[in-house]
């Protein structure tokens, strides 16, 4: 959709329902006066953070840790890559960490 970081945040808080859309309008009550709105990744960790058992949160984070392409291709590395980075944020502070680690994962001369 395109939708700028702060715009994904109000489109996401339009598809909550009940218990999560309750969560939704406390957490933006909860924030600051005169604080910018929040972008997209402080939105999703937050989510993430209220609605994810601990369990959960720490056994992504060791797929992670141990994420390989092997036989995925290209795209199913990235896309696993990509679901799993988000539980492991801590482990890549920057960009260069981030392509670094994907780039360490990739089989050496790729599978499909």
């Amino acid at each position: 959709m395109r939708a700028t970081e702060i715009e994904a945040v109000e489109l996401a808080s339009y598809l909550l329902k009940e218990v999560a859309y309750s969560w939704f309008e406390l957490w933006e009550e909860s924030r600051e006066e005169g604080i910018p709105p929040a972008k997209w990744s402080e939105f999703a960790d937050a989510f993430m953070d209220h609605f994810l058992p601990v369990e959960t949160k720490a056994s992504h984070a060791a797929e992670f840790e141990n994420l390989i392409q092997g036989r995925k291709s290209g795209w199913e590395y990235h896309i696993e890559f990509t679901h799993l980075s988000k539980h492991a944020i801590h482990m890549m502070p920057t960009v260069e960490a981030r392509v670094r680690r994907f780039v360490q994962g990739l089989s050496p001369f790729g599978y499909k």
